[in-house]
């Protein structure tokens, strides 16, 4: 059994008044083992943010079901549907979602304050991990007084502060420079290495290349995929850019 299972899953959209349907994923089947680190590709309009939000619990598809663990998210109550995201996922966004109002210490806590966990326990986590990912001297500063790239270890930091059994990063990189990318590029990897399961979406073969495995969504659809295992990062590169190049032109897709 793998501890993530997306079986079958379809997704249909109705427009007002019911006049048109538009169909954003169609049976898409796939398993994500513990530990593993999977980049989701694809066209705009393709699914994938679909398929991430039904992931995230904050979509529901119209068929189909998602095991974590072998226990089914899509049939959480309304009122356990927000517990089981803090305690269970961790988020990564493109925009960072920090909020101004907040000190960085207090953004990254702000999920353990949610789930009453004791102040001792917050700081036993919080020192450690703002080491971790280099912010320790910036644990007083608000979000507009740091870089991107310092904003985004503060939205991993709280990500990762809840010891989440996934992470799901949307774009993680999308607004951040080559410099800061290439950092939160290590930093994903070695937090992988260290066990953490992580399913990123992303338009960026830069990012992808630096997961183990790669996902294709074409039309709803899974159409391909790519194992990293021994390649290097250039090798993973040009992989990806030749399989997104038979998708945006309808080849075929071999090896």
């Amino acid at each position: 059994m793998h501890f993530l299972e997306v079986r079958n899953v379809k997704k249909v959209y109705t427009t007002r008044f019911g006049a048109n349907q538009v169909q954003a994923l169609t049976n898409v089947s796939f398993g994500v083992e513990k530990g593993e680190y999977v980049a989701i590709m694809g066209e705009s309009g393709s699914g994938k943010t679909t398929l991430l939000n039904i992931l995230a619990t904050l979509d529901r598809p119209t068929e189909g079901e998602v095991l974590l663990n072998g226990k089914s998210i899509l049939n959480l109550p309304h009122r356990e549907i927000a517990a089981f995201r803090r305690d269970n996922l961790g988020f990564v966004f493109q925009d960072f979602n920090l909020l101004d109002t907040f000190s960085i210490q207090d953004n990254i806590l702000l999920p353990l304050v949610l789930a009453n966990v004791p102040f001792s326990e917050m700081e036993r986590r919080l020192k450690p991990l703002a080491r971790r990912l280099g912010i320790e001297q910036l644990l007083g500063k608000y979000p507009y007084e740091v870089s991107g790239g310092e904003q985004q270890r503060t939205a991993i930091a709280r990500a990762l502060v809840t010891r989440p059994q996934l992470v799901l990063a949307d774009e993680p990189t999308g607004a951040l420079d080559s410099r800061s990318t290439d950092s939160l590029l290590r930093l994903f990897r070695d937090i992988n290495e260290e066990g953490q399961t992580i399913l990123m979406v992303t338009h960026s073969t830069k990012a992808a290349c630096f997961a183990k495995r790669v996902l294709f969504i074409k039309d709803g659809e899974i159409f391909h995929q790519l194992y990293k295992g021994s390649l290097s990062e250039e090798e993973m590169y040009q992989k990806i850019s030749d399989t997104l190049t038979m998708i945006a032109t309808g080849g075929v897709v071999c090896g």
